[in-house]
């Protein structure tokens, strides 16, 4: 078959496997096997494959047929125009995350003397790495419980030679950082336990997707012991929960809204 019967095929079987973007899960997974970009496909349409080489890109379509994300299956994922690392200890940056870091880079930018930030529940780092990189003098000191999470947030931190500026912490929500942050960025694991979540979702680690309000109530608690006054928190949140925020002690708020026009990033000052 040429390459681009193969893609059709692919894209037939993954839209009838659940995918929402089969055909772009269809290249990704083949410039992947092939070990070339996804433009190129596009330039090599008749080109026949041998079974040589079909032969891994039918497993990774399998693999995403029953509900794989593609980013574990090809192991980088792309955030804010930077190319990630990503692997199942981690969750896969997403385009809601986007608008958070968005938010944070036109905050320091306005606020060219507040260069300190903290990112809580990094992960892969993208949040961490993005900030430090669309702000040059910025410093991000960041936190993970999961030390398999942070290996990969500072193999992340190395491959944009950030290493000087991001700093990698072990340890609870703010329990490991400092004190006197202008912005504390965080998106935590706020899904509800009961929610139905598609498949290539609920293949992330539980530990980062399930915790509910209880875990951002409890940042939004902690973090003005950790700000320098007039700080802000920027925290990615559940559009379903924004009614049950515990917002004492700070002197104002808004929300961020996301693609799909929901609340999605709370802002808070203190």
């Amino acid at each position: 078959m040429t390459l681009l019967e193969v893609l059709q095929r692919a894209t037939g079987f993954l839209e009838a496997h659940g995918s929402s973007s089969p055909r772009l899960d269809a290249e990704l997974l083949l410039a992947h096997a092939l070990g070339v970009r996804r433009l190129d496909l596009y330039l090599q349409f008749e080109r026949p494959l041998a079974d040589a080489e079909l032969a891994p890109y039918r497993e990774l379509v399998a693999r995403r047929g029953k509900g794989e994300p593609v980013a574990y299956l090809t192991g980088r994922k792309e955030f804010m125009g930077l190319e990630f690392e990503v692997t199942p200890d981690v969750l896969v940056p997403n385009p809601d995350t986007e608008v958070l870091v968005q938010r944070a880079v036109e905050w320091g930018r306005a606020n060219p003397a507040r260069r300190r930030f903290a990112d809580v529940g990094t992960g892969s780092g993208c949040i961490a790495v993005a900030v430090a990189h669309y702000l040059p003098e910025a410093t991000v000191d960041a936190t993970d419980v999961s030390p398999e999470a942070l290996a990969v947030a500072a193999r992340n931190v190395a491959k944009h030679d950030l290493g000087t500026r991001v700093r990698l912490f072990e340890g609870d929500l703010t329990e490991p950082l400092e004190s006197g942050y202008d912005a504390i960025l965080a998106n935590l694991p706020y899904v509800d336990t009961e929610a139905a979540l598609p498949a290539e979702v609920a293949a992330q680690p539980a530990v980062a997707l399930y915790g509910g309000p209880a875990v951002v109530n409890r940042l939004l608690q902690e973090a003005p012991a950790r700000l320098a006054a007039g700080g802000i928190v920027l925290a990615e949140i559940d559009p379903a929960v924004v009614g049950g925020l515990r917002l004492e002690g700070y002197k104002g708020n808004r929300f961020w809204k996301d693609l799909g026009g929901h609340d999605r990033v709370l802002e808070a000052w203190t």
